[in-house]
């Protein structure tokens, strides 16, 4: 008996698996370039959202679960000390613009696919994502002390990514 890939379970296309499954990433990536920061704050945002994104494995929703597990086994596991690469992305304006455009696709997606409380527990936990990014590291400052613990500029993406998930 050949076993049929997880997204099947859930009625998701290869392609709409994709955009499910690298979406909180993109998430983790487009927060942490929201706000230009030294390579020290950057990881440690970076650890703040693999953290989140795995944590999604104890996740009650079903869908949650097997995404931050598909995720976690392509990308690593922060509890086996396994980190993200740094991702600096050359036009970061671009990058997010494109980021929330996608989480637009995927809110529009699981409202066709799947029932209110799964979209609701995946949009949430992608919200809590970028949460957890911009709130991992302070900005701005000096030699790390003062500054602001979530920038304006971050801010407004937590703040758009919440919206465009929520329309």
């Amino acid at each position: 008996m050949i076993e049929q890939p997880a997204y099947t379970d859930f009625g998701f296309s290869d392609a709409e698996w994709g955009l499910l499954v690298g979406l909180p990433q993109s998430v983790l990536t487009a927060a942490s370039a929201a706000e230009h920061d030294s390579a020290r704050r950057t990881m440690a945002e970076n650890a703040a959202g693999l953290e989140t994104i795995a944590a999604g494995r104890e996740s009650a929703s079903p869908l949650v679960a097997a995404v931050a597990g598909e995720i976690v086994s392509r990308v690593g596991d922060p509890d086996a000390g396994e980190e993200l690469p740094v991702i600096a992305p050359a036009d970061p304006r671009a990058m997010i613009e494109d980021v929330l455009n996608r989480a637009a696709s995927a809110a529009r997606l699981l409202s066709d696919k799947v029932d209110e409380g799964e979209a609701g527990a995946y949009k949430h936990w992608l919200t809590k994502v970028a949460d957890q990014v911009v709130g991992a590291s302070s900005s701005g400052g000096i030699l790390g002390l003062g500054g602001d613990q979530v920038s304006d500029s971050e801010r407004r993406f937590r703040d758009r990514l919440s919206q465009v998930l929520n329309d």
